[in-house]
């Protein structure tokens, strides 16, 4: 991180909360020692900026202290130092959830407590208690749904709670306790449909081979279904071993996905911290109908509580942040991930190819990116579509800035791959249009290169009408959000195989195809394909037959673009957000100055090309991010494009 990086309350701003989920050292049974190692994380937390801490399940005591639980002794001493506890808060901004024993009327609840501003703001117990196998809980315990009171010494108890951050309105916490996730329906289901963005469970999930996988996907599905943050934090290696053993397992999810994730099997404290994205939580939970409409959630009193000022700890972002959002993350299965992106492609075309009975498929093969992908996967959806390789028809159409370079690996690639490749120059063509519409051969402006497109587009549809066949586009998903493509030229086709990958990630799966599906010879087409720079080749030549013209040095790079368009679309950010976020992933690589420049240019062109995106072609969503009027993206094309 730069040294001159945001400070907290920044981040905080742009809708972040740093969590902890914590497996602390454990003395089992001495509640003042656990007293003084809760305290102690607790205050080591707060200097690095976290806002909330999850402790585990019946931290103060120690979860396996079984028939001890009935001891007055014990349970008093878990009480009692509870306001102890408290008084760490008072002035740190964060709040602690710790698991004790507590004695309401005649009988013993499991609860975890909510501590902030120094004071107790209640509890809540556990509802679900395991009671079979290695499990005993209502040995010593009584369910939720035993409870006969709301208030306990004046602070309110119950599983119907959820506490709310007065000055952080995005932050509603709700909890629910170990094996409470673990069943048909999890309280937190009914505490996320009732407004809570974070659910915290404090756990003593024993280990056993197999569960703890098991356990990382049950946080992270739960997380899914709720829209949430979700932060368990399990017991660790000094509860007791005389039957089972535990691990320390905490976990910190958000929609779906594991931020941070704690080492087991230690007997040292073990802490999982990261930052949740509150405000992209509550974007995903505007647009998803299911999660509004639903009418089954109960009623829920709300604790009010002040949260503070941020902590002046780290400035920096604890959580992934990739540079390159569509493209797989290292150590993903890189192989099925483009296989799985292949299929959707290439089943989206073939299907198409059935319902029309083409007896051919025409393709503008200009020796770029986007041309080759469409290829790599047409030839994939003949197969699927029961149809010979020689329906592949791919036509180069040599213009005023057509290198060799680009003319030279498409004849190369289609003759490595065994497809028909046609040459039909338009440089006759175009002229005499300039000639009939009265437009200066030497005039390169708008009308100069969008002639030139417009012209291919009619060669393609024309050459399908022949043929029998139908005329696949090329033009990306990141071209389709900048308009960077001619209205009726290369815009249109009569399927849109591309329309769902965006720029970046067409690239990588080029990469992954030259070095995994192909022949070293085509691969080093392909590879060559890569390496040259992307551009419309629609201005003259040099002197020296060099190309003239780059995309990225008109619009911008394609890696900062793509960055932006998943920002915007699927994460509803500001552009303060969108800018904040790019300084910290391109740190090193693209200074602030440069950010701004393009990300004015991607905001200004996205609102302007609306229309061209209103009348796009078919074509099959990919991602999570897709842009077809049809489905994802609806917007006005006469939007001002202010949304800072």
């Amino acid at each position: 991180m730069p040294a001159s990086s945001s400070p907290a309350r920044l981040r905080e701003s742009h809708g972040f909360l740093r969590v902890a989920a914590v497996s602390p050292e454990l003395v089992l049974g001495d509640v003042a020692a656990n007293l003084a190692i809760l305290g102690r994380e607790a205050k080591a937390l707060a200097a690095q900026g976290v806002r909330l801490v999850v402790f585990p399940e019946l931290s103060l005591t120690g979860y396996s202290c079984a028939d001890l639980f009935h001891h007055a002794a014990l349970f008093e001493a878990a009480r009692e130092a509870l306001p102890k506890l408290a008084q760490v808060t008072l002035d740190s901004g964060m709040v602690l959830v710790v698991g004790l024993p507590l004695r309401v009327q005649s009988r013993l609840y499991n609860v975890a407590a909510v501590l902030a501003g120094g004071q107790i703001l209640g509890f809540v117990p556990k509802t679900f208690l395991p009671n079979s196998g290695e499990f005993y809980e209502r040995r010593w315990f009584s369910p939720a749904t035993t409870l006969a009171v709301t208030e306990v010494d004046g602070m309110p108890i119950g599983t119907d709670l959820l506490f709310s951050a007065t000055d952080r309105p995005d932050f509603v916490l709700g909890l629910e306790i170990c094996e409470d996730l673990w069943t048909v329906i999890p309280p937190s289901s009914h505490a996320a449909l009732a407004g809570a963005t974070v659910l915290a469970n404090p756990s003593a999930s024993n280990e056993v081979l197999g569960k703890a996988p098991y356990r990382r996907a049950l946080v992270a599905q739960q997380s899914a279904r709720c829209l949430a943050a979700y932060v368990y934090a399990g017991a660790g290696a000094g509860e007791s071993s005389t039957d089972v053993v535990y691990s320390g397992h905490g976990l910190v999810a958000e929609n779906g996905v594991v931020l941070a994730e704690t080492e087991r099997f230690s007997f040292q404290t073990q802490t999982a911290v990261t930052d949740v994205d509150l405000q992209r939580l509550q974007h995903e939970r505007l647009k998803s109908a299911a999660f509004r409409d639903d009418e089954s959630c109960p009623v829920f009193r709300r604790v009010p509580f002040a949260l503070g000022v941020a902590n002046s700890g780290p400035a920096e972002l604890r959580r992934p942040l990739s540079a390159h959002p569509f493209v797989p993350l290292p150590g993903a299965d890189r192989r099925a991930v483009c296989e799985e992106i292949f299929a959707i492609q290439a089943t989206g075309l073939a299907r198409r190819l059935r319902q029309t009975r083409c007896r051919s498929v025409v393709l503008g093969l200009s020796g770029g990116l986007d041309s080759t992908l469409a290829l790599l996967v047409l030839i994939e959806a003949l197969k699927r579509a029961d149809l010979p390789r020689s329906a592949a028809l791919t036509v180069t159409m040599p213009g005023f800035g057509t290198t060799q370079r680009t003319k030279g690996n498409a004849e190369k690639l289609a003759e490595a791959l065994g497809v028909t490749l046609r040459t039909i120059p338009i440089r006759a063509a175009v002229e005499q249009h300039f000639a009939d519409i009265g437009h200066p051969p030497d005039l390169h402006d708008i009308t100069y290169e969008n002639a030139q497109a417009r012209e291919r587009t009619q060669i393609l549809m024309d050459v399908a009408n022949q043929t029998g066949g139908l005329v696949l586009g090329t033009g990306d998903l990141s071209e389709a959000a900048l308009g960077w493509c001619t209205f009726n030229g290369d815009h249109m086709s009569m399927y849109h195989v591309n329309a769902g990958v965006p720029k970046t990630l067409v690239k990588y799966l080029i990469e992954w195809a030259a070095t995994e599906l192909y022949s070293a010879k085509a691969g080093a087409i392909l590879h060559d394909i890569i390496d040259t720079p992307i551009s419309p080749e629609l201005l003259p030549l040099g002197s020296e037959g060099q190309m003239q013209q780059k995309t990225e040095d008109t619009v911008g790079p394609y890696e900062l673009h793509d960055f932006f368009l998943f920002h915007f679309v699927r994460q509803g950010c500001s552009a303060e957000k969108i800018r904040w976020l790019a300084g910290i992933a391109f740190w090193g690589k693209h200074d602030a100055a440069v950010i701004d420049q393009w990300l004015a240019v991607f905001l200004r062109r996205f609102a302007q090309n609306q229309f061209k995106r209103s009348s796009m072609p078919d074509g099959p969503k990919v991602g999570s991010v897709a842009l077809s009027p049809r489905g994802d993206w609806r917007m006005p094309s006469d939007w001002a494009g202010a949304l800072e």
